[in-house]
């Protein structure tokens, strides 16, 4: 049995992996960027999309692929900004799959765009497992989630290229070890940049999207 589910596993990620490629492949073509946003329920992926559209403006054009398990709120959201957006619902599943991302990018407009956000299922385990043909993942966790998150969850915090702490404002009224959260961060990911931004006061996002707009070069 164990066998049985080895093999199950491995083609399911062959799968997985042939998708992703052709993904690239379309992101190549059309000359895009595609980020992948990873974080638990709650940690604020949604505002962030929000403020970063709002930021980068008409700089860089942006489409947003926005994963759920059920009810289409948080694109809904997103429409509100007047930009692309499609609802991806898993019906359960807890990440997306490189193959329905895929389709929802060819449904994308083929001009006028620079960088598709995608939003992946709350859950910081699942999703940093797949491959959906994304050029960066990028962990986000808000301040109100406890300074040790990279460790207890190292696997998003290694694949992430980025780390987006969310949330900041809040700082003066928790108990939120920042210097420590670093610490934990780049003991699992030397080096990785860390943006410290808030949604209320906008800071830190001006540094998070000058580093999405090198990130499509």
């Amino acid at each position: 049995m164990a066998t049985q589910n080895i093999k199950v596993y491995r083609d399911l990620m062959g799968e997985n992996e042939k998708w992703a490629a052709a993904t690239r492949t379309v992101l190549a073509e059309r000359r895009l960027a595609m980020i992948n946003l990873i974080g638990s329920p709650g940690s604020g992926k949604t505002t962030l999309i929000e403020s970063t559209a709002r930021q980068l403006g008409a700089r860089f054009r942006a489409a947003v692929l926005e994963g759920d398990v059920e009810t289409t709120r948080d694109a809904e959201r997103i429409a509100a900004l007047h930009i692309p957006v499609s609802q991806l619902l898993t019906g359960g599943a807890c990440h997306l799959e490189a193959k329905l991302v895929h389709e929802a990018l060819l449904d994308l407009p083929s001009e006028n765009l620079d960088l598709v956000i995608v939003e992946n299922v709350g859950n910081m385990v699942c999703p940093a497992e797949f491959d959906i043909g994304e050029h960066a993942k990028i962990a986000v966790l808000s301040v109100t989630e406890g300074e040790d998150k990279p460790l207890k969850y190292p696997l998003l915090f290694r694949e992430a290229r980025a780390v987006v702490l969310t949330k900041t404002d809040l700082l003066p009224h928790l108990r939120f070890d920042l210097a420590a959260c670093e610490g934990f961060i780049h003991q699992v990911n030397a080096g990785i940049p860390v943006f410290k931004v808030s949604a209320q006061s906008d800071e830190g996002l001006a540094a998070w999207t000058d580093w999405l707009l090198a990130l499509r070069g």
